[in-house]
This record gives C-alpha cells, sequence and structure tokens, in this order.
C-alpha cells in the first residue's frame, strides 16, 4: 500500500485551525446562497442593496471574517499542497512569502472595498 504523506501536522494548531476555517466557511457560504440566492434573486441584486447589507454592523463582520478565513484557508491550503510535491528550500521560502504578501494585499482591498460599501471613511 502507498504510504500517506502530508505536510499536516495532524497535532498541529494550522491543522486544527484549517479544520475550524473549513467548518466556518461552509455555514457562512450556506447563509451566503441562502440569503442572495434564495431570499433575494440575483436579478433583484443590486449595489445600492449590498451598500444597505454593508452598513449593517452583523452583515459587515460577518463578511469581513469571511475574507480573512477565506483567504487563510485557501492560501494554507495552497501552501501545504505545494510542500506536499516536495518544494524545499528556497523555492519553499519564496512560495511562502508570495501568498503571505498576496494575502496581505488581498485582505487589505477586501476590507477597503467592504468599508467603502459601508460608508466608513478612513480621514
Amino acid at each position: 500500500m502507498a504510504e500517506r504523506y502530508s505536510s499536516f501536522d495532524s497535532n498541529g494548531s494550522l491543522w486544527l485551525i484549517q479544520r475550524i476555517t473549513a467548518a466556518f466557511l461552509i455555514v457562512v457560504l450556506a447563509f451566503h446562497f441562502f440569503l442572495l440566492h434564495f431570499v433575494n434573486h440575483a436579478s433583484e441584486i443590486t449595489f445600492a442593496g449590498s451598500q444597505y447589507r454593508m452598513q449593517d454592523l452583523g452583515y459587515y463582520s460577518l463578511m469581513v471574517l469571511f475574507l480573512i478565513t477565506a483567504t487563510f484557508h485557501g492560501v494554507n491550503g495552497v501552501y501545504n499542497a505545494v510542500t506536499n510535491q516536495g518544494i524545499t528550500g528556497t523555492p519553499k521560502t519564496v512560495v511562502k512569502w508570495v501568498l503571505i504578501v498576496a494575502s496581505l494585499l488581498l485582505i487589505v482591498q477586501g476590507i477597503r472595498t467592504a468599508n467603502a460599501l459601508a460608508g466608513i471613511g478612513l480621514y
């Protein structure tokens, strides 16, 4: 039988966080689909409606947390997939830092967009 290899240490914190973020994402995605595809149909979604929803602190907070969680979950998964392919040394370090910088840029731009939709200005 083939040997199972994973870069995840099943006793490590990143392994646990990956599973927790997966569970959170399933719940938030279900909420998203229910709200934006069943309660409101695609033809009823407007920019003004998005602005209105983002002005609610609970919705805004959930969307920002969703952004951060999805970014971590996705980037951590990509990093571990690359690691599982056997990348080591300098290339592994370069991939890690490129993913970290891309994640930070994505989160910053996502929060800027959420702030703009919510009418939150940084003066």
